[in-house]
């Protein structure tokens, strides 16, 4: 892939998150394309689904939960007080508000995102929250704004599989950890061949979380690739559910499910 096509996807999936920010279409489960998703339907139901708990949903700034995403990282990132967490693609804050709350006053978050309109989203979350522990940044989780061996643990909710240099996201990924930093990833993978349609998508399915899928073993020799040890990356049959509603018709959840993703940087 040519670093032109590669931005052209960026640009595509940074115009879709900016319509989103700024609710000019409406928030849908993970980054579906059903032109006919109910705006009723709350986005604390869809949250549910991907295993947020009550608690956990009425805890964020209202505003900060657009429902996106396929799981839940907090279930699976066994936060501790004091850690540094970063969240890659953190849209309006959710799961940067969710960290904050389990590290303390003694830890730190940072969420970063390339959509300056999501960024200024966070940030007026966090100041009606008034939560200083969070730290929203502008950028490309290819390019991380964040030091060198500085991070305990990374979390990302639907996020990579639409990067189009996956394995520059993991090369930095595993950059900012410290050693002993942990990878806690909730994402979208493939199961089966997508079909030409869709696979050659690079407009509303990519940017819907679908075409730009990886297969599991694609992942994990990435991972290898960027240094990382005690792989795991665990399908969740559950999440087909609501996968399938993502394109009606189609049995989308034929070839993707989402997948919990760890990693430890030695």
């Amino acid at each position: 892939m040519t670093e032109v096509h590669k931005d052209t996807i960026r640009q595509n999936v940074r115009g879709r998150y900016q319509q989103i920010a700024l609710r000019t279409v409406q928030p849908e489960s993970c980054c579906g394309v059903d032109p006919d998703y109910d705006p009723v339907q709350d986005v604390d139901q869809v949250s549910a689904q991907m295993g947020y708990s009550a608690e956990e949903l009425q805890s964020a700034p209202i505003g900060a939960n657009l429902g996106l995403g396929c799981g839940n990282p907090q279930a699976i990132a066994e936060l501790k007080p004091g850690e540094t967490v970063l969240d890659l693609g953190s849209g309006g804050g959710f799961d940067c508000f969710l960290a904050a709350r389990q590290v303390g006053h003694t830890g730190r978050v940072i969420g970063v995102d390339m959509t300056p309109d999501m960024i200024s989203k966070a940030r007026h979350n966090a100041e009606k929250a008034q939560n200083s522990i969070v730290d929203f940044r502008l950028g490309e989780i290819e390019h991380l704004p964040v030091a060198n061996d500085t991070v305990d643990v990374i979390i990302s909710n639907c996020v990579i599989n639409l990067s189009p240099d996956k394995q520059q996201v993991f090369d930095e990924a595993y950059r900012v950890l410290r050693s002993g930093g942990r990878l806690a990833i909730s994402d979208i993978v493939t199961t089966a061949e997508l079909p030409p349609e869709i696979k050659s998508d690079m407009q509303d399915l990519y940017s819907g979380c679908i075409s730009g899928a990886s297969f599991i073993k694609e992942l994990s020799h990435m991972l290898e690739r960027s240094g990382f040890s005690e792989i795991s990356i665990q399908p969740k049959e559950e999440s087909k559910s609501f996968i399938r509603d993502w394109i009606p018709g189609e049995r989308i959840d034929d070839y993707i499910v989402s997948a919990v993703i760890q990693a430890i940087k030695p």
